[in-house]
């Protein structure tokens, strides 16, 4: 056999299954037959429970079945041996051989292995981060951009044609708080008196943006100090402006004495922010095909539109002044106001237009990165995209538990309007970009994370990141005490490769593809990370067991054969992780 004949073991065994369970009873082409990998050898290589479950409709016991299924399977060239154990379970055997020639299939195929056509190219969106551009990415956002960066590629990789969006939310309340926050800093700068809100936006980098304006404007935006606190002050000036509705009725008087000149601050600090944000994450090793803002959904009429439908379709009704979408009709704790008593769209309004815009935009589906705080938020959209007449289901929503960062055991705060952040920027300076990257993605998306400082930046077996990158490193430490040529490695007589720690590293090999398209399937970066950690850790101990620069030829070449795949695949699913693989450490 050529590695180019080599099948998915998985599915080829499948379809050996399917052939003999056809004999006994016809199959729904909709069945699906599950093969998963087993954890001892013993056990073979994968194990199936068809027989368990064809056991009620053949009224006969699963080892029955079992034993029925063996005796009708097809012969195979990469099948060993099958076995029956337990209740009936089905225990299928690689041979040796079949592990073997897949090192060729790695090293003919290179970065392209563990690519696959899962996805038929199917359109899929993924829209991630969208953090408001109110102040620098911190390192809650940092998580949601390593999980969404690292599922878009893994999406690629698996098949799909994969867009990846930033929504931009420059039409809120948010933008008009930091824009007031910094032209209250530039009035600062220019001996104007103004007692600052404790609610509005405290950083630093909200004064070095008044700092700019005031640079290349000198006193253009001054304005009398009474005017600002028009129907603010009382008696005592120093309890003023620490409510939501006072700093509501700062806005309102900024934008009146400003009038259009509010329009240039306010575009400032969004370009300001979004360039520092667009940058942070390039740095990160992020990028996105579409940057969409917010407020091109009001200047091009569709938030309008995506109401006018809802209503034509008799899904909104009016309430004490106010349009509510009936929500509670597509699961909802309550409906849900899509437009004020003041004729002002809400957030949700806004939020149903883009979601429309996304289907009205071919995607076939959509999946949201959202932190976990957001849950509430998903009936509602949901019903609203049902509402209009789309399938609900096409829009998946990846829930991402903010990251808590600990220093020195010490929990770091992470409040933006309080600037008492620690931004992604100041982490990824101190652990690096792989470990931030690696360190986000190592756990479910939905679960708790505590990064660890100290450990991101040890060198030590126990960081992660540092113990896949060093199985890499160690394999290229080998490939430069070698002179060869990497060709005969591809023609090396792997038949030599017999030892049990051998075959179990071929047998993970082999697994890296099913790895990823689970990984693609079940949105779960963490797999990848799962798995780099377990070859990793195989390799370390068959590297200090092993010699490869043997005097023995044949023997050499299978060796550096199979650490060369090694390296090949700890490459491919770092580059998925968009962490580095370094050739020294």
């Amino acid at each position: 056999m050529t590695s180019l004949d080599l099948p998915n073991f998985k599915i080829h065994f499948a379809e050996l299954l399917r052939t003999a369970a056809n004999t006994l009873i016809v199959m729904d082409d909709t069945m699906q037959i599950e093969l998963v990998r087993t954890k001892q050898a013993s056990h073979g290589d994968y194990s199936c429970n068809l027989a368990l479950q064809l056991a009620r409709p053949l009224h006969k016991s699963p080892r029955e079945i079992a034993n029925l299924l063996l005796s009708a399977l097809p012969v195979s060239p990469y099948l060993d041996k099958v076995e029956v154990a337990g209740a009936g379970f089905i225990n299928l055997f690689l041979k040796n051989s079949a592990k073997q020639q897949f090192l060729r299939h790695i090293l003919q195929n290179k970065d392209s292995f563990g690519c696959s056509g899962t996805g038929n190219g199917k359109k899929i969106q993924v829209e991630f981060v969208s953090a408001n551009p109110t102040g620098p990415l911190h390192v809650g956002h940092g998580r949601g951009a390593a999980i969404g960066a690292s599922l878009a590629n893994i999406l690629a990789a698996a098949g799909f044609d994969v867009s990846r969006e930033y929504y931009v939310n420059d039409a809120g309340r948010q933008m008009d708080i930091l824009t007031l926050s910094t032209w209250l800093r530039y009035l600062e700068l220019n001996n104007i008196d103004i007692p600052f809100p404790q609610n509005a936006y405290q950083g630093e980098y909200v004064i070095t943006m008044a700092k700019l304006i005031y640079q290349a404007h000198a006193q253009r935006y001054v304005h009398r100090p009474e005017l600002l606190l028009d129907g603010l002050l009382e008696t005592d000036t120093e309890t003023i402006i620490h409510t939501d509705e006072q700093l509501d009725q700062l806005i309102v008087n900024a934008k009146k004495i400003l009038g259009q000149d509010y329009a240039y601050i306010h575009n400032f600090v969004l370009t300001e922010q979004l360039g520092d944000c667009r940058n942070d994450l390039m740095e990160f090793g992020v990028e996105f095909d579409t940057w969409f803002s917010e407020q091109s959904l009001f200047d091009n009429g569709l938030v309008a539109h995506a109401i006018e439908s809802l209503q034509n379709k008799h899904h909104l009704y009016r309430q004490d002044g106010a349009t509510w979408f009936r929500s509670t009709d597509f699961g909802d704790e309550k409906d849900r106001v899509v437009q004020r008593e003041n004729n002002q769209f809400t957030y949700f309004a806004s939020d149903i237009a883009y979601h429309l815009n996304k289907f009205e935009r071919g995607f076939d589906q959509v999946i949201n990165i959202w932190g976990a705080d957001h849950h509430g938020y998903i009936p509602r959209v949901k019903g609203a995209l049902q509402a209009l007449g789309f399938d609900p289901s096409k829009l998946e929503i990846a829930l991402v538990q903010f990251a808590v960062l600990y220093r020195d055991g010490k929990k770091a705060p992470m409040s933006t309007r309080s600037g008492e952040f620690v931004t992604l920027r100041e982490l990824r300076h101190e652990v690096g970009k792989d470990a931030a990257r690696f360190f986000y993605v190592m756990r479910k998306s939905d679960q708790h994370l505590d990064f660890d400082l100290d450990l991101a930046k040890s060198q030590s077996n126990d960081n992660p990141v540092y113990y896949v990158q060093y199985a890499h490193a160690r394999v290229c430490s080998v490939f430069a005490q070698w002179d060869g040529d990497m060709n005969d490695l591809i023609e090396a007589d792997m038949e030599v490769l017999a030892s049990p720690i051998e075959l179990a590293l071929m047998q993970k090999l082999i697994n890296y593809p099913d790895t990823v398209e689970l990984a693609a399937k079940e949105f779960s970066p963490h797999l990848i990370a799962f798995y780099l950690r377990e070859l990793a850790g195989e390799f370390h101990s068959y590297y200090n067991s092993t010699r490869f620069l043997v005097s023995e030829i044949p023997i050499r070449n299978a060796r550096l054969a199979l650490i060369a795949s090694i390296r090949q695949v700890l490459n491919n699913g770092l580059r998925l992780l968009g962490v580095s693989a370094p050739d020294k450490m």
